[in-house]
């Protein structure tokens, strides 16, 4: 819409805007019209004072002392003027002035500066020629005649004041008088020919009244002095005259001034107002064009709109949900749909049936991936499950013949398998952990933490390589501990599988504050910040594992289990090089430390022995290491725990644990009170002692 309303909306902008610009040139000429002629009359007014100056300074020059008095006031006027006028046409007006004061200078010399002033002053450019207006050219033509007319009626009192005071004219002079009266008859006519009724009857008023006819009189005197003839006037009397005709002229050519005036301001007047039309033509030009494109627009742009909310909301509501419900297993869900407004035209009802097929098309793809992935967790489930059971049950054999085996070759062999069967097994539960089907073996009592990091390093290959370091005494709920002990040990193989053979993996264990901080610590190959960015998303759980590479399936595995225990795990850049894997347990998996029994009561030492009774005896008692066995670890059976012989009636070999002295009489131990555990660091311990006798042996 805007597209089609584009182009004949800028074809007429561009046709007003020449029309605006022409009146704007015709406002601008007028206004500098009415300017020109406040210049002009100013001009004017300089030219009247230095008209006066001028012929008292040839009738002082001419030897009429009396017209001294007079040209002080004189000069001050023109002063005042010229300061209005600002014009530089005056710049040598101070030195003839002093001239003219010490009579250095000449009357006619002192006539022709005066009168060449007052010709550049009459010539200056007011712009007044280029009007379009024939009224307003008719007054510059009658103004510009007035002021020719009222210079050489100025010129002839100047010169004729001259020659009255010298008593009769000189050589040239006559001839000089009667150009000055012809220059005044032309240019009346030429007022006479341009004025109006008015002006002309203005002019005639002037020139008739008793200053004009005495003036007249004089110019017949003068001009029957052709001859050289000596001249008895009164120069004063003339003078006082043709002032006051002068003075009558300047007051017309005010008048005239004041007329083209009025009619620049008249035509400034209506050229705003025709660019004030054309302004608000403009504007309701605009205004209709816009109300009828918007107007154009909504009857489209509205069913649009309510059509797009309606398939946002499908898209980001409706359509997810019916979606979830079909993939919980609900099996009565309706697919979502897309109807037209009521007041949509044609074309918006035929885009919301396409929409409509559109997301029927959609939901019907998303209810079979939905589907598809249901029967796809189920059926990872169900394998996690099988192999599970095959797990237990290979774990179950492998024990048995463990405790079967006498030969200490075959022995350590079971001890790998062993170790390789915990390791399938914790794979069997990362599957059920990645499908949600089920979360690692819970246990029931609490485990302390450093048996937890140590089950996790049991389930690692290269578990020699670990490190265990500072780690703080603490007590995991028995919910949870199995569950943190899948979480370290897939973070843990991660760091060793991206670390150097002979590069360690350390553990170390923080009580900070409410929670338990524990951090695996390699020093491998390390990670980009992109890789560091799109792990830890992995471990926040926001993404999917099933369109991941199988390469980063610990990370979801890690991921889900976090989650379930309100965990945070975090990856950051080791110190020196290498990946820092953080794992911050939440004060809800740590259990309360069990209170101490009171301490026993004080009873007096036993009497010294005499010297005739011997010592008591001091046995060192070799103990298994304390400690709860973790669910994936297998505990002593009751025919082992009562008999010290195995199946096949061969003796049995008690297993390696760290050793415990007391100090102390002890009786001897019966059989029956032989209990075997499996601590959580028996596996790596007994496979120590197991490879160091066999290495013992090849060597011997």
């Amino acid at each position: 819409m805007a597209r089609t309303l584009a182009l004949p909306v800028v074809v007429a902008l561009l046709l007003l805007a020449a029309v605006v610009a022409i009146e704007e040139r015709g406002y601008r000429r007028a206004a500098d019209s009415a300017d020109a002629v406040t210049r002009a009359l100013a001009a004017q007014d300089l030219v009247q004072e230095l008209q006066n100056e001028r012929g008292l300074a040839a009738g002082l020059l001419g030897g009429n002392d009396g017209f001294r008095a007079e040209l002080g006031p004189a000069r001050q006027r023109v002063d005042q003027r010229r300061g209005r006028a600002d014009t530089p046409a005056l710049g040598a007006l101070g030195g003839v002035r002093t001239a003219i004061d010490n009579s250095t200078i000449t009357r006619s010399d002192a006539f022709t500066f005066y009168t060449g002033r007052i010709a550049e002053l009459n010539r200056l450019d007011t712009g007044l020629d280029g009007a379009t207006d024939g009224e307003l050219r008719r007054g510059v033509s009658t103004l510009r005649a007035l002021s020719d007319a009222k210079e050489a009626v100025a010129q002839e009192r100047a010169f004729l004041n001259g020659v009255f005071s010298a008593g009769g004219f000189r050589s040239g002079e006559f001839l000089q008088f009667v150009t000055m009266r012809s220059a005044k008859d032309t240019a009346l006519a030429t007022f006479t020919r341009y004025a109006t009724s008015g002006q002309r009857a203005s002019a005639d008023y002037v020139f008739g009244t008793g200053a004009g006819r005495v003036a007249a009189y004089f110019e017949g005197v003068a001009l029957a002095s052709g001859d050289g003839r000596e001249l008895q006037v009164n120069p004063q009397s003339w003078w006082s005259a043709l002032t006051t005709v002068l003075d009558d002229l300047l007051r017309l050519e005010q008048h005239v001034g004041s007329v083209i005036q009025a009619r620049a301001r008249l035509l400034r007047d209506q050229a705003a107002r025709r660019m004030g039309g054309l302004g608000a033509i403009v504007l309701l030009f605009l205004a209709g064009a816009i109300w009828l494109a918007v107007a154009a627009s909504r009857s489209i742009a509205r069913p649009l709109r309510r059509l797009a909310e309606q398939a946002d909301r499908l898209a980001a509501q409706d359509l997810p949900d019916a979606v979830r419900r079909v993939a919980a297993g609900d099996e009565d869900v309706e697919s979502p749909s897309v109807r037209p407004p009521p007041d949509a035209t044609a074309e918006v009802q035929s885009v919301a049936g396409a929409l409509d097929r559109v997301q029927a098309t959609a939901y019907a793809l998303a209810a079979e991936q939905a589907q598809l992935r249901r029967g796809t967790t189920a059926s990872l489930a169900d394998l996690g499950r099988r192999h599970q059971n095959l797990l237990r049950r290979q774990l179950g054999l492998i024990t048995r013949l463990e405790r079967e085996e006498t030969d200490p070759g075959g022995l350590a062999d079971l001890f790998e398998l062993d170790h390789l069967a915990t390791r399938m097994r914790r794979n069997a539960e990362s599957l059920l952990v990645l499908v949600g089907a089920t979360g690692p073996r819970p246990w029931s009592e609490p485990v302390p933490v450093e048996d937890v990091i140590r089950a996790a390093v049991s389930e690692v290959e290269e578990y020699r390589r670990v490190s265990l370091r500072r780690v703080d005494e603490c007590r995991l709920t028995g919910g949870a501990a199995t569950s943190v002990a899948h979480l370290l040990a897939e973070l843990i193989e991660n760091g060793l599988a991206f670390s150097a053979p002979e590069c360690d993996l350390e553990i170390q264990g923080r009580r900070v504050g409410p929670q338990y901080l524990i951090a695996v610590v390699d020093q491998g190959i390390g990670m980009t910040d992109a890789d560091l960015a799109e792990a830890n998303r992995r471990l926040r759980g926001e993404a999917d594992f099933l369109i991941a590479p199988a390469r980063y399936l610990g990370h979801y595995v890690v991921g889900r289990i976090a989650r379930d225990l309100g965990a945070e795990v975090v990856l950051t850049p080791s110190p020196v090089t290498g990946v820092t894997a953080r794992v911050a347990l939440p004060g809800v998996l740590i259990a309360a430390e069990p209170e101490l029994p009171p301490p026993p009561p004080l009873t007096p030492p036993p009497l010294s022995p005499s010297p005739l009774t011997p010592p008591p005896l001091v046995t060192v008692e070799y103990l298994p290491a304390p400690g709860p066995a973790l669910p994936h670890q297998r505990a002593a059976s009751p025919d082992e725990t009562n008999s010290g012989r195995t199946a096949n009636g061969l003796p049995r070999r008690p297993p390696r644990a760290p050793r415990v002295a007391r100090l102390h009489p002890v009786p001897s131990p019966s059989p029956s009170s032989e209990t075997l555990q499996s601590a959580p660091g028996d596996v790596r311990s007994r496979l120590d002692a197991f490879r160091g006798g066999v290495a013992r042996g090849a060597e011997q």
